[in-house]
């Protein structure tokens, strides 16, 4: 959260250095995807993220929940950690960028429903959320694959933000919605974002186990490197020896 309010008031306020340039909306959103991708993939692979799995979204963890690989209180507390953490960031940035970031057009760089209306946010989150569920499961669960799924998911980031953001303001996470809305206090079509993320999530995980089978989820990290201990009921091991 910390820098996706850095790279949205580089990018939107009307005081930063980078309006010189009149950049386009689909380059201001392209350049976001990158920075947010970036950040992500720093994320997942840095030691903090190797340990626990990366999970930075309630949505990944409450799916996971329900395909059994990871413990009903160990959810728990990642989604108490997930929106504690995205409310410190936005706190932080905010002591960082002050006004810049409170004011128009940035506004705590908040999630709202965009020119479409709320029907087409509510499937744009949606689609994606199941789409990047679908990309971390099958990356994830795959021999050749699974080194890669941070790179997989940066990937999906940047297609979010270039495609989809002017529809719904891209967020395909719960506690990075919230913690944007109380600083900004704008609440319209929460729910949108806390439903559609689950339910795409959800959608995409039962698809997958009804083509793979249950036993093809393995564990719940988004990257898993055999060196970190797995918080998860895990059997990565099997997928070595996989054909």
């Amino acid at each position: 959260m910390l820098c996706i309010c850095l790279f949205g008031t580089l990018l939107y306020s009307n005081a930063s250095p980078l309006t010189r340039f009149a950049l386009s909306r689909p380059e201001n959103a392209a350049i976001m995807g990158m920075g947010v991708a970036g950040t992500t993939l720093l994320v997942v692979r840095s030691p903090f993220g190797r340990r626990s799995g990366a999970h930075y979204n309630p949505a990944i963890t409450l799916t996971y929940l329900w395909l059994g690989r990871i413990h009903r209180w160990d959810a728990v507390s990642y989604v108490a950690a997930q929106f504690s953490g995205a409310l410190c960031g936005v706190f932080i940035a905010r002591q960082i960028l002050g006004i810049s970031l409170s004011s128009d057009p940035v506004h705590y760089v908040v999630t709202v429903p965009g020119s479409y209306g709320r029907e087409a946010a509510f499937t744009s989150e949606f689609l994606l959320s199941a789409l990047l569920m679908g990309v971390v499961l099958f990356a994830t669960n795959h021999r050749t694959l699974a080194r890669f799924s941070p790179l997989l998911v940066a990937a999906v980031t940047v297609f979010y933000f270039a495609i989809c953001s002017s529809i719904s303001g891209f967020s395909v996470n719960p506690a990075r919605t919230f913690s944007s809305a109380l600083f900004a206090s704008i609440w319209w079509g929460i729910w949108i974002y806390f439903i559609a993320p689950c339910l795409g999530m959800l959608a995409a995980a039962g698809a997958y186990i009804r083509a793979f089978g249950p036993s093809r989820v393995y564990c719940a990290k988004v990257f898993h490197d055999l060196h970190s201990t797995c918080p998860f009921p895990c059997r990565f091991a099997h997928l070595e020896h996989e054909r």
